[in-house]
């Protein structure tokens, strides 16, 4: 018996998609995906709680509306797709874009965090056609993300030490995205592992900062629980606070210093590297 998750996934393994739904679509990537998306030729429905397109992770009432008459939905959870909630609320919109033959998903997620896992799987089980993108540190939360106002200020507290990082441009996040939405079978049902080109240390982006501003950026680095009593300082609330601190003494413990071939593989070119995307975004530090 053909079941209408089958026909679904069936209809999906072509490249026909022509309408495609962003959520986070004024995040650090959501709104270079929408960008993307639009320079790739489709119909973006660019979902934001504030938007046009109203979409809210936390009113489930906000999400049939945004879904409706897609043929694809890019997914970005927030606080993180790793955080506690994310694999029911993904797992439960992803059904309900099956349920509505919304069919190809992308779902962004992180490179090492085995907190996300769990909200992988509700995607790959959800009957859609799924890729999902696990991404190496963001170069743009240096410059856009909540990271800005300390390097803006001269000095940068973070609990990386030492470690390296491949840090990869959001653009070519969002181009992977698109790729993965477009490519048909090429990139479905696949985990693409996508990174920058080299391998720095939050003290070396920080040091190239400092010489495209011709500024002196110092990097203290602290452990993740002095961060997270900062974090409670600045009002941030105790589980998410908590989550953060978990989040960065694994994340950030060297399980990430490799480089892959992921970008290359889906683009067919290299990935941007940080020294371009630090003289690019030199304005939002002076």
């Amino acid at each position: 018996m053909t079941t209408d998750t089958d026909r679904t996934r069936t209809n999906m393994t072509n490249t026909d998609i022509r309408t495609v739904l962003v959520t986070g679509a004024t995040g650090r990537v959501g709104r270079r995906v929408v960008e993307s998306a639009e320079a790739a030729g489709l119909t973006v429905r660019a979902a934001s709680r504030n938007g046009a397109v109203r979409f809210d992770w936390a009113d489930r009432s906000t999400w049939a509306d945004a879904l409706r008459g897609a043929d694809a939905a890019h997914i970005a959870y927030l606080p993180d797709v790793g955080a506690p909630g994310a694999a029911e609320a993904v797992g439960a919109f992803a059904r309900l874009a099956v349920e509505l033959r919304v069919g190809r998903l992308t779902l962004l997620s992180a490179r090492g965090e085995d907190q996300a896992h769990a909200t992988e799987r509700a995607v790959r089980e959800s009957g859609a056609r799924w890729t999902v993108v696990r991404a190496s540190w963001f170069a743009q939360n240096l410059s856009e993300g909540p990271l800005l106002d300390g390097v803006r200020g001269g000095e940068l507290v973070f609990p990386a030490g030492e470690v390296l990082e491949p840090f990869i441009d959001t653009r070519d996040v969002a181009d992977v995205v698109v790729a993965a939405l477009t490519g048909g079978d090429r990139c479905a049902d696949r985990v693409l592992d996508i990174t920058g080109p080299r391998l720095l240390s939050f003290r070396d982006a920080v040091g190239e900062i400092s010489a495209v501003t011709g500024r002196d950026i110092a990097y203290v680095p602290v452990s993740a629980k002095e961060y997270g009593a900062a974090l409670a300082g600045f009002g941030v609330p105790p589980g998410e606070a908590e989550f953060l601190v978990e989040l960065f003494e694994t994340n950030l413990d060297g399980r990430n210093a490799s480089l892959s071939e992921g970008v290359r593989e889906v683009l067919g070119r290299a990935p941007r590297d940080f020294a371009d995307f630090a003289r690019e975004s030199a304005g939002a530090w002076r």
